[in-house]
Parts: structure tokens; sequence; C-alpha cells
């Protein structure tokens, strides 16, 4: 939840310390605005939502255990990532973490985007702009305690002019060549997609770098081994663990966390957020840019 309500989209997004609520298209292309409440002792999430169409019922109930990761087995991967001493007591001390998935694989991919190399916060400001510049205005009777639009699709951001908002140039012509590929049918971002043909279409934008692209497997493609090595919050997670933090040493380490990478790197940036600071998948900028962290 602290994950999800820091990178809430201002009109898409809300969390009132007990629920989140946020805004989806249904494959029918109608809104829905679903509530997911955690138990504060159980291990069990209620589910709310005003729906009439029994189709877009099982949509956002696929929908809301991909965006919390419901269908994980939190038991066998805190006991695979138990065994390397150096993480162990990040496990026990916050045993069944999950990894936040994606509602839309296309949004995650835009959030990564508007995430490189500046702060969460400032981030979930650039979408929140997109969303009013660009997104569908839920009616009326639709919105619901400041869930008020829908996420743009790739047709509207495609043709939408994003000057103006804070982007640099660069950024708005990756956000326009994203949409692009996602609403022609050339990049389909999805977990059941072909993950290595997806990491190499999304390389091949400008733009893209190798730490989107991991960002993007954990969260749209579901790729429970995804890694971002350069990450600047893994690289602290690292430090505050008194293990190397040389870009070797990061991935050499890690190999030990195989297939759970992308689960390691949540407790990772936890150490930031249990220190008081939302810095969880900063990245530095990517390779185009400057060279990763050493």
């Amino acid at each position: 939840m602290r994950f999800l309500s820091d990178r809430a989209i201002p009109g898409v997004e809300v969390f009132d310390g007990g629920t989140f609520r946020r805004s989806i298209r249904t494959r029918h292309g109608r809104a829905v605005v679903i509530g997911l409440t955690p138990h504060p002792t159980r291990s069990n999430v209620t589910f709310e939502a005003a729906i009439d169409d029994p189709t877009d019922l099982a949509d956002a109930v696929r929908a809301s255990r991909r965006l919390l990761d419901l269908d994980a087995d939190p038991v066998s991967i805190d006991t695979a990532l138990s065994t390397d001493p150096a993480l162990g007591p990040l496990v026990r001390a916050t045993p069944g973490l999950r990894l936040p998935g994606a509602i839309d694989g296309f949004e995650v991919a835009v959030r990564a985007i508007l995430g490189q190399q500046i702060s969460v916060r400032a981030a979930r400001t650039l979408a929140g702009r997109i969303v009013t510049r660009a997104g569908t205005t839920l009616a009326r009777d639709e919105a619901i305690e400041g869930v008020t639009h829908l996420f743009p699709t790739p047709e509207q951001l495609a043709a939408a002019p994003l000057e103006g908002l804070g982007l640099t140039r660069r950024r708005v012509e990756t956000i326009h060549r994203l949409a692009e590929l996602v609403a022609s049918g050339e990049l389909v971002l999805a977990e059941h997609a072909d993950r290595q043909a997806i990491r190499d279409a999304l390389l091949a934008v400008p733009g893209i770098g190798p730490w989107t692209v991991a960002y993007i497997s954990m969260r749209a493609l579901g790729d429970p081994d995804a890694f971002p090595a350069s990450d600047l919050g893994v690289r602290e997670g690292f430090h505050a663990l008194g293990l190397p933090t040389t870009a070797s040493a990061i991935t050499d380490h890690a190999e030990r966390w195989r297939p759970w990478r992308g689960y390691a790197v949540m407790h990772l940036w936890n150490t930031e957020a249990l220190a008081g600071e939302a810095l969880a998948g900063e990245p530095p900028a990517e390779p185009s840019a400057r060279p990763p962290l050493a």
C-alpha cells in the first residue's frame, strides 16, 4: 500500500490510509473504479466496485490480483531469499512482501519513462498532468472520492500534444513512440507475451534503456527475476546492508537470489521506505544520458 500510495497518480488513484482506489478500463472499454482494502490482521483484501456487467467484474478482479501480486507464493519466495545472510534479516522483518504488478502494461511503461532521473513525487506530478491533458474524464456517476479520470489509452497519448507539461522534448518523443507501437499492435505489454521480444523492442526505442526495461519487466510483464542492476535504490539498499556497491559486485551478489531477484529488489527498496523516504525505484540516468552508477 505504501508503494502504491507513494506513486498514486492524481485523478486516477487515491489512498486514504486504509483503502486504495483507482480507475480501470475493462476490455470492453468501460470505466470502473475499484477499491482495495487489506485487512489489518488477516491475510485477505476486500474488493469493492460498482459494476453492472459480469464480464467487467471478472476483468476488475483479475486486474486487482495482478496489481497486488496476490497469486504469488510468498512462503516459497521468502524461504529462498532468506538463505542469503545479508538479505535474510530484511525478509524476516517484512515477510510476504509482494511485487506490485500492473493494471495496464502501457500505463506502467509510461510511468517508468516519466520516472527516469527524477523523484517519485515529481514523476507522479508529471503523470497527473498527462492524465489531465490526454486522459478520459469519468462521468459524474462514475467518479468516486478523488478518482476522476482514466489513464490515457495508447491511441490518446500518441495523438496528444504533451508540450508545456514539464517534460523534456526527448521524453515527449519517447512516450509518443511507445504509444504508437502499442496502439499499432507492434508491441504488446502483457504478461502472456514473449518477454525477451518485448525487452528487445523496448530497447530499440530512443530514450528507453536497461533500467526502464527492467522496471517494466518487473511490473508489467510479471517477471519475478527482473533486476535493475543500475538502480539507485538497489545500490543504496546494498550500502545499507553493508555490501559492496560496484556494478559488478551488485550483479554478482544478486545471482544468489534467482529466480526471485525482483522480490529482492522490493526488499532493497523497502530499506529506504522504512527510513522514511520514498526513493524506491528511482533510476540513475539511462546509458544514453550518462553511464550507470559504478
